[in-house]
């Protein structure tokens, strides 16, 4: 019944928003606008050595902040995780978590559009693996402008790199390679070609990395009168494997007209992920004796993979006068499995074995049809119509027996379950200065449709919402290098599919985990007070923050019996966030550059009506800094690193922890240059995690294996690729006195 109702309302929609589009006319004034200088997105190609050729390595916008990756060496040779941790507010945990200024909810768009990869619970595992080299910026909208979906506490938007050649070239690209000790390394392409009115590019790669991770954990079952321990369980784990990351992205752009033209994207990746895992169990009872021990011997492996294709239509009228139609569609999968071999020493046993099978299949189709129009007075009117359909289904199952030949289904935690939802939009934004301010009001309309189904158990259930969620952005120009920016918005996160999943699904012997049907969206008032100072190539900023969230999501942990434990999604009564954040970007000497944050912020969470919570608050301190140094034209070295600061959970906190990497880059040539990069050099990358109830106490310590050595050539031809506009997104050209 959605996919029906969906493809009808679209169909309206469009129809009721051609008219005015095709009616319109651009004014006789049109507004100075922001996108006409997106086109000089970077001056020089991003292999360069240069530490900074233009003001723009920070670039401002009323609504945004974005960052350069073209002088940070990890981005080169690493992840999308190892970019993000060098990005202002923005942190991402050991396994692959991202939050904003502490807030977990954070959406993640490419090229200001939703990513189906970067979307659900495998988007951890891609932001470890998925490489950042085929992004130039990466831009943080904290209080994104209507024009953007609400979901999330927060959007991050990656920028892909530019694809098409200058005026009067052809054909330019890249080529680069990195190799590290143990196998790892990573290889790709890029490049494009226009000729006449068609312009082509692509980017293609591999890479091979190592998953390591080793892990102790203490659990203690307390007597919640007295407070004695009853018994104490041990776990360690050991696990390596190898991991293959293929990727493509293809791009088509043909001009019918001058004003009229057609784009068309293909888009890949898979992640393969597969090794070996011992883990080791004690039970000890209340006097420190051992009453049970055994060793679970497993091999893992993990599939995933992104196909997606992107058509769109663009029809300028005038400057900044534009009307776009996009329809896009992405099929993210992903299997993992886990074959086990239990073995028996305390007490003595025949070995049992087991068989883990999860996987989840969902299909995103998204519409946008969008118009811009410059208006008197230096106005800019944004409006349009959003269309996003999710089709998802995940299914788990464990098989269990005293062979491997002789395996059969536990109905415990075996399940399939289905989710169909559908989200229209309506938005509008206008912005316009009056002499020294600048005000961007917006407002955007949803409705949402959701149907779930539990197919093992037979039981469905279907929800509709209506809801509005209005923003405002104020800006005050103070001189022509300082400004002030004030802005507000109301921000929703609704639980992801495979969150509502009531039954029970097995990680291990110890834990287990279930979704929440009864989960409700939680929502955000964010408020925030910004100064901006720019002057030449120094940048600093200034922000002022509080965020107000009712039904705040988080994990409550409970103990179902014979040391195992339960967790599952809750709403948090509410939590508040006040802070302040700062940012400083500028040069300490001709040859020696800075880029430094730090991220204040005191958390208070009313979790006292949760089992084992309670209300609490703390203090957390995160920062992030890089110096970079440019002794000699050709050589550049840099030297990154972050501190993740103790945060708060509903029932215990997780403490802090940060990473350290070290960068050279030579330019050998006009087309060659060689790099060094080094990944976690303290070689102690991590998180602790403490839960503690009236029942029991819970501590997991984790390394993973983080320190990498990549010496990597690239090889570039052409000149530096323009970037040609979007007509939805400005790529954060830089405001007038930015």
């Amino acid at each position: 019944m959605i996919a029906f109702r969906v493809w009808l309302l679209a169909g309206a929609a469009l129809v009721t928003m051609t008219g005015p589009a095709l009616a319109q006319q651009t004014p006789t004034k049109p507004a100075e606008t922001k996108p006409a200088e997106a086109a000089k997105e970077e001056d020089t190609t991003v292999e360069d050595v240069v530490v900074s050729t233009s003001p723009s390595e920070v670039r401002a916008s009323i609504d945004s902040t974005s960052y350069s990756l073209t002088n940070d060496l990890q981005a080169s040779s690493g992840t999308l995780a190892d970019a993000l941790r060098n990005v202002p507010s923005v942190d991402v945990d050991p396994e692959g978590n991202v939050s904003l200024r502490g807030d977990p909810n954070v959406t993640i768009l490419v090229d200001g559009r939703p990513s189906g990869m970067l979307t659900g619970d495998n988007r951890g595992q891609a932001l470890l693996q998925l490489p950042a080299s085929q992004y130039s910026r990466i831009e943080v909208m904290t209080n994104p402008s209507a024009a953007y979906s609400p979901e999330g506490g927060a959007v991050i938007n990656l920028i892909t790199k530019p694809n098409a050649p200058k005026p009067g070239q052809t054909t330019t690209g890249s080529i680069r390679a990195n190799v590290s000790d143990r196998g790892r390394f990573n290889v790709g392409a890029s490049g494009s070609f226009s000729k006449d009115k068609l312009t082509v590019s692509g980017d293609l790669g591999f890479r091979r990395d190592l998953a390591e991770q080793e892990g102790d954990r203490t659990r203690e079952r307390l007597d919640p009168l007295t407070g004695d321990v009853l018994s104490t369980i041990r776990q360690t784990q050991r696990i390596i494997g190898d991991v293959d990351v293929f990727y493509g992205r293809f791009t088509g752009e043909y001009r019918l007209t001058d004003k009229l033209s057609f784009t068309g994207e293909l888009r890949g990746n898979q992640i393969d992920n597969g090794g070996e895992g011992i883990e080791t169990y004690e039970t000890l009872d209340a006097l420190g004796a051992p009453v049970s021990a055994y060793v679970r011997d497993g091999a893992f492996s993990f599939r995933g993979a992104n196909r997606g294709v992107t058509g769109r239509l663009l029809q300028r009228y005038g400057e900044g006068h534009e009307w776009t139609n996009e329809l896009r569609f992405d099929r993210i999968t992903g299997h993992f499995s886990l074959a086990s071999e239990y073995d028996y020493s305390l007490p003595v046993a025949p070995p049992l074995y087991d068989r883990l099978d999860n996987r989840n299949r969902l299909n995103l189709w998204g519409f946008t049809s969008s118009y811009t129009r410059p208006m008197p007075d230096d106005g800019k009117l944004r409006a349009g119509y959003e269309l996003e359909v999710r089709d998802a289904a995940f299914d788990n199952g464990v098989r269990r027996g005293p062979t491997p030949t002789t395996l059969v289904v536990d109905p415990t935690v075996t399940n399939k379950f289905e989710v169909e939802q559908a989200v229209h939009a309506l938005y509008g934004t206008y912005e316009r200065p009056f002499g020294k301010f600048s005000a961007q009001v917006g407002l955007r309309l949803e409705y949402l449709e959701r149907d779930l189904n539990q197919v093992t158990t037979g039981i469905s259930d279907s929800t509709n919402d209506f809801s509005a969620y209005p923003t405002l952005h104020l800006g005050y120009q103070i001189t022509d290098a300082q400004q002030l920016k004030a802005s507000y918005s109301r921000r929703i996160v609704r639980p992801q599919p495979f969150l509502l999943n009531p039954f029970t699904t097995y990680q291990d012997p110890l834990n287990q985990r279930s979704g929440n049907p009864d989960l409700e969206p939680q929502e955000t008032d964010a408020f925030e007070l910004l100064w901006q100072l720019r002057a030449g190539q120094t940048f600093y900023q200034v922000t002022a923050y509080y965020r107000d969230t009712d039904g705040a999501f988080t994990d409550v942990t409970t103990d179902i019996g014979g040391g195992v434990l339960l967790t599952r999604p809750e709403n948090l009564g509410s939590r508040r966030d006040l802070g302040v954040e700062l940012v400083a970007n500028g040069k300490l000497h001709e040859t020696l550059r800075y880029n430094a944050s730090l991220n204040l912020f005191r958390q208070e969470i009313d979790a006292a009506g949760l089992p084992g919570g309670r209300d609490r608050s703390g203090t957390v301190v995160s920062g992030r800094a890089s110096l970079s140094w440019q002794p000699t034209p050709e050589d550049f070295i840099q030297l990154s690193g972050f501190w993740q600061g103790e945060s708060l959970t509903a029932q215990g906190t997780r403490e802090a922890g940060g990473m350290l990497n070290l960068g050279y880059r030579r330019k050998l040539s006009d087309k060659w240059a060689f790099q060094v990069t080094a990944r976690d050099l303290l070689d102690d990358f991590g998180d602790v995690t403490d839960v503690e109830t009236a029942t029991y106490i819970d501590r997991n310590e984790r390394q993973f294996g983080g320190r990498a050595v990549f010496i990597g050539l690239t090889y570039t031809f052409g000149a530096s690729p323009k970037r040609p506009q979007d007509p939805q997104f400005d790529f954060s050209a830089p405001q007038a006195g930015n």
